[in-house]
Order: C-alpha cells, then sequence, then structure tokens
C-alpha cells in the first residue's frame, strides 16, 4: 500500500460514512447462482470464484460488456475478462454463463434474467458480487427489477484503505462513491430502484465531498 493511495485525512471520516453506508452487510448464504456484476474491479470475479468454491452456489454469471473506462482493460469485455479470471482461478468453464450485452446495473439484471431464462434455470435466490460501493445499489436494482427472488450482496472484503490501495486512484474511488450515493435517492426517485434508507449522516457527508470537489460521477 502506498501512502499516495491512502484517504486523507480531512476526508477520511466523510468516505469512511459513505464506505460504510454501500455496505449492505449480508451474510452470504448457499444460494441458486452467483452474479458478478461488470465493472473495471476485477475483484469482483475473484471473489465470486471464492464463494463459488465455498459452495455457495452452483453457477456464476457474470454480466457486462463494457463502460468508457473498462475498454482499455477489458478489451473482450467485462464479462468474457470475468470469467476468463474465474476459470484462471479454478472455476470449471462450465459452470459460467457469460452476459455480454449489459451497460449499465439495470440491464445486468435484466439481461442476466433473459439468458437464464434461455438456458431453462429458474432461480429463487441469488447472490450479488459487486464492488464494495455498488452494493446498496445493486441490492436496490434487483429488487426493483427481480424482486420475486432472495437476494445477498457480498464483495471482496476490504477495508477501504486496501480497496483505494488495490484500485491505485483515491479520488477515482471518491468520486464513484460520490456517484453510488446520488444514485441511491435519484434512481428511487425515476423508478429504477426500490428506495433504501437514505441517514441524515450520509447526506451530510455526501453534500461535503460534492462541495469538496468530487463531482465527476453525479449523473
Amino acid at each position: 500500500m502506498t501512502a499516495t493511495a491512502l484517504v486523507p485525512d480531512a476526508l477520511r471520516a466523510d468516505v469512511e460514512t459513505l464506505w460504510d453506508y454501500h455496505n449492505m452487510h449480508h451474510v452470504v448464504r448457499p444460494s441458486d447462482i452467483g452474479i458478478g456484476l461488470g465493472s473495471h474491479d476485477l475483484g469482483v470475479a475473484t471473489y465470486a470464484a471464492d464463494l463459488y468454491q465455498q459452495g455457495m452456489f452452483p453457477l456464476i454469471v457474470f454480466t457486462g460488456a463494457n463502460a468508457p473506462t473498462t475498454v482499455s482493460r477489458f478489451p473482450r469485455g467485462e464479462a468474457v475478462h470475468y470469467k476468463e479470471h474465474a476459470v484462471e482461478l479454478g472455476v470449471p468453464a462450465d459452470d459460467i454463463l457469460v452476459e455480454p450485452r449489459a451497460t449499465n446495473t439495470g440491464e445486468n439484471f435484466t439481461c442476466t434474467r433473459a439468458l437464464l431464462e434461455q438456458h431453462g434455470i429458474a432461480v429463487k435466490s441469488a447472490v450479488l458480487i459487486s464492488r464494495p460501493y455498488q452494493q446498496r445499489r445493486a441490492y436496490a436494482t434487483c429488487k426493483r427489477l427481480w424482486p420475486e427472488i432472495e437476494v445477498r450482496c457480498a464483495s471482496l472484503p476490504l477495508s477501504l484503505d486496501d480497496y483505494v490501495a488495490s484500485i491505485g486512484d483515491v479520488d477515482r474511488v471518491i468520486n464513484m462513491l460520490v456517484g453510488d450515493t446520488q444514485r441511491i435517492t435519484e434512481y428511487a426517485q425515476k423508478g429504477f430502484a426500490v428506495e433504501q434508507p437514505y441517514p441524515d449522516e450520509v447526506d451530510a457527508a455526501f453534500q461535503r465531498l460534492v462541495a469538496a470537489g468530487f463531482t465527476s460521477r453525479l449523473v
């Protein structure tokens, strides 16, 4: 971990407030399927493979095309690279489905659902594996679009500092945290997701970080 990757002391309390808010603190239980949500973070595939090997689900769907920020890292698409990484970690290729078209979180679920239906696979429960700060938005989106399944959220278990160090760009992480926080309320208002609790301390931390200039991921 490098010193430059650490969260500045002046911002730490607010960043930790948002970091904790987006963690749903779910206990992962055996489920019908694991759904790995595409992003720039290969840790999603790493943890999906780990949970598979723990026996938490017999099948993984990796879902995701590309965003402008992931094309250079995952030129064949996020889900394709996730599968390749999981296979390298020991997951049998036959136990992974790839959904290569989704370009946002809503499409992650609608396209995954359609893919499973095409394969004749019925599911009643799923573990959603995402970036740490995407857990709450993934949960709220899934419950809007696929309300009949039981979902649990999971992410590679890293501390805030370890996660920032793994990404190597503290500003990027803070901007993403701020953007996902805004999306919790904005997407609920637009009908894209179910409403979530939004404590005053979360809103205050969000507002201070926006005022500090972390606005690049706002909608």
